[in-house]
This record gives C-alpha cells, structure tokens and sequence, in this order.
C-alpha cells in the first residue's frame, strides 16, 4: 500500500461542502489542520457526528472561549530547549511538532502555532542533561508525533541514549500506529532501528494515542505486529471525550480490541483544559462513570487501565467519585507527594482538579526553570502571522 497523501488545506478536502470549507477557514487560521487520505478514509461522511470526522476535522466549537493554552504549565518543566524535566525518574524529549493528523482536542495544540518553537532539532542539550542527571531511568520522545520522525534521525537519538547507561526505558509518544500504519509496517529501516535498540533488558515502549475502537482497522493492527516483532511493546492513552468516546459500550470495546491485539490499556485521561476543546470536555463524574461502566464489560486485562488527569501538579487518579465527593490520589507528583490521598467536594460541573473546591491546598504554582522557552499563557490568544519566534529572549 502507497503511503497516504497529507492534506494541510481544509479548502482542499472534497468530502467537505464548500460552505462547510469556508466556515471552518476561520478555525484554521488559528488552529492548524492536517491530516491524510488513509485516515480520511475511515470517516463516515454521511454522519455529521461520526467520531472519526470529530477527531480531525475542525469545528466551530474551537474558537469558543475556553482554557488556556498550555493548562499543565509544561513552560515550567523544561530545564533546557527541547527537554522536560517534571518527574524524578522521567525526561520528554519533544523532538517533533509534527503529527500524522492534528487532533482537535490536542492539549498540545500552542505547538502547532506558527509563532511557537518548543521542539527542537538540536537534542544536544536535552541529551547532555539527560546524561548528568543519574535518576533519570526514562526518557519520552513526544511533541508532536516521535515516529514522524525520519528514520535515520530517530535511529541517531536511540543511539545516543542508549549510550547513556541509566537510560532503561525509552518512549516513543505516536498516533503514527493508527494515523499511518504503513509508515511502521512498510519500512524495514525502521523497524530494524527499533529492534536493535529494544533489547530484552531495555525496552523501547511506544506510547500509542488511540481515541475510538474504529481506528483498530487491519492495517493498524498489521503495523502493532511490526512493532511487536521488532520487540516493541505498546500501551495506549486516551481521554474520555464527549462525542468521540463518551460511550460505555465504545469504550469497552476500545479496551477489549487493545487487549485483543496485545496492546496494554495504560491510561484514560481527562481532556485537559486547553484553548479550543470545550466541546470535547465531560464533567468528571461522568468521566468517572463511563469508564467504570466500561471497564465492567471487559476482562482483567482491559481492567488495568487507570483514569488520571494530568495537571500541573502532578498525574491524579481518580479512585471513585461518590456521593458528591472525588476520592483522588497523586499517581505522580511534582513535588514528592506520590500516593497522597485526598477527599474533596465534587461538584456536578466540575470537570478538572482545579474545580473542586479545597483543591489549592494540595499543590503549588511552580516557576520556571529557565526563560529559554517562551510561555505561550502570556502570548496573545491569536497566533502571530510573523515567523516563527525559536525561543524567547
């Protein structure tokens, strides 16, 4: 199978009317469209409300006001251009601000602006610190999309971090698996890369973006086979999004497919509170319900899979929502207060931490580390037709 054609047009996509185009012209003028014709293939056009068109097809929704750009704080974690350094034992390399499609729900979405650059090309100094910092064990490649990444310079960043001996795990944040399977299975280059470097003693885990048990067609799980021979193991992330995945019944088959075809069910998150995701977002214990609902109609394995939101803090698993009241605990923390339980009111609204009230006294603003990366909360909410700006001053 050729490789599929990439479209960064909206005015281009034949499927859409010409008044559908023009109109959503407007939402990616400020949030940038791409994606291509395998993917495009698995949408049913007739359905205005398909879950497939929702993950990569703009929507008028986005230009709502909602969130913040960065709601994690990630400017704060970067200790030099290009790294993150917010957990003790784990770094992120953002080594890419480029995807197989751009989802319309991304809590990445500041990456995509034409006046941010927080990935680099230069990994130098994220490899540098990574090598001096001994409690680092491991290391996500993300940004974007690490298997966007050409072969030969992905090969070269494994290289040298696997010359770093406290380097065990390496990661490879992707949708690539069901964006573009033929990228993985079709090339021998790279999975010859990953087996190489995805020994029996340190593994490279690719840490897969599927949303909906649709994108799990023949070719996805061709390319997951590829991954597993070449000694790859896979794990997938999702958040639970309102007209994608908002469904029991979906969800469960989500995790039985994943289960299925070998690929671990790691994380359901909560969609983050970003620009323009407002039509995705589900008040938590709905969030919290669905995904027990699911999780009663599959296996153990299925059943492993834990519901965390990703704040600033740190990553909080929600244990149970009850009664009006969130059982949370901290699942990783910023500031050492792994395994921290909390009890906090749960009003029915409330859809992130930071809308439980009491939530404050758990955590701490922090502050950056260094002023190498611009902040993209302070920049203006529509982005720049200037050149790219590479990092703040």
């Amino acid at each position: 199978m050729p490789q599929p054609k990439y479209r960064t047009d909206i005015g281009k996509i034949e499927q859409l009317t010409e008044a559908e185009r023009e109109k959503l012209k407007l939402i990616t003028n400020k949030f940038v469209f791409r994606v291509n014709d395998y993917y495009l293939n698995l949408i049913d056009w007739s359905d205005p409300n398909d879950p497939i068109r929702k993950l990569v097809i703009p929507s008028e929704g986005e230009l709502a006001e909602y969130g913040r750009w960065d709601a994690s704080d990630e400017d704060t974690n970067y200790v030099v251009p290009g790294c993150q350094h917010k957990y003790d034992s784990t770094a992120l390399l953002i080594v890419s601000e480029v995807c197989g499609a751009y989802c319309r729900y991304c809590f990445r979405k500041r990456l995509f602006r034409n006046d941010v650059k927080e990935a680099t090309t230069d990994v130098e100094p994220g490899l540098k610190y990574i090598a001096s910092q001994p409690q680092i064990s491991n290391v996500l490649l993300t940004g974007g999309d690490s298997l966007i990444l050409a072969t030969p310079k992905l090969g070269a960043i494994l290289a040298r971090l696997r010359e770093i001996e406290h380097v065990q795990i390496i990661r490879l944040g992707s949708k690539i698996p069901v964006f573009n399977p033929m990228r993985i299975y079709e090339d021998e280059a790279l999975l010859e890369t990953l087996k190489t470097y995805s020994t029996p003693e340190k593994r490279i885990y690719v840490m897969a973006h599927i949303n909906h048990p649709r994108e799990i067609t023949p070719e996805a799980v061709r390319g997951f086979e590829a991954l597993h021979n070449a000694g790859v193991i896979i794990v997938n992330q999702t958040p639970i999004l309102r007209g994608i995945n908002d469904d029991p019944k979906v969800l469960g088959e989500l995790l039985d497919k994943l289960s299925w075809a070998g690929v671990t069910p790691y994380y359901f998150f909560v969609n983050r509170p970003v620009a323009g995701n407002r039509d995705f977002v589900l008040p938590l214990e709905r969030v919290y319900r669905l995904v027990e609902e699911a999780k009663a109609l599959t296996s153990g394995l299925g059943k492993r899979v834990r519901l965390s939101m990703s704040h600033t803090s740190g990553k909080i698993e929600i244990l149970a929502i009850e009664n009006g009241k969130a059982y949370l605990k901290y699942h990783q923390s910023r500031d050492g207060e792994y395994g921290k339980f909390m009890t906090l009111d749960c009003p029915p609204d409330a859809a992130w931490f930071d809308d439980l009230p009491g939530s404050e006294q758990y955590w701490r603003k922090p502050k950056k580390l260094t002023d190498a990366v611009a902040s993209v909360n302070e920049m203006p909410d529509m982005p720049s037709r200037s050149l790219p700006k590479i990092f703040a001053e």
